[in-house]
């Protein structure tokens, strides 16, 4: 697998955030739905990394910078076809060593609250995430789960 930063232009990425936003849609009410779309992540404060075995396209995640001691993860997602294996793993590792690098002292997200949801809360509850309430923009609200990292 091979882990690279991404610059958003390949039509394996696209349909692969088009199934992330569409998947949560059907999940979360809209006002719910925190997933970015290509716009959104083409900003300067956040970093973008596809994983790839060859020309075969396993997963995203992103990296938002909050403030230079804060980073958000956003757009974490592994294709379905090679859930399981791994991918959401080497993202996730790879993204905490990047905020690490940069020197935030914190690393959080927001994810969605329903059964769905789980094997997420799980995977990033074996990184040592713990739970916690809103941040940055964020607001209660009974469909998603906060997390935050003390790095």
């Amino acid at each position: 697998m091979k882990i690279e930063i991404d610059d958003l232009t390949r039509p394996a990425v696209h349909a692969l955030l088009e199934e992330h936003l569409a998947n949560m849609r059907t999940l979360s009410p809209a006002d719910s739905v925190h997933a970015l779309d290509l716009g959104a992540l083409r900003q300067p404060d956040i970093s973008f990394w596809s994983a790839w075995d060859g020309t075969t396209l396993l997963g995203c995640g992103a990296l938002k910078e909050l403030n230079p001691m804060h980073g958000e993860i956003k757009s974490m997602r592994t294709s379905l076809a090679v859930r399981g294996r791994g991918v959401g793993q080497a993202l996730l590792t790879h993204i905490i060593a990047v905020a690490r690098a940069r020197g935030y002292t914190r690393l959080s997200l927001e994810t969605g609250a329903m059964t769905a949801f789980k094997p997420a809360h799980r995977l990033y509850e074996r990184n040592g995430f713990g739970y916690c309430g809103p941040f940055g923009a964020y607001v209660e609200d009974p469909h998603s789960v906060f997390m935050t990292l003390a790095l």
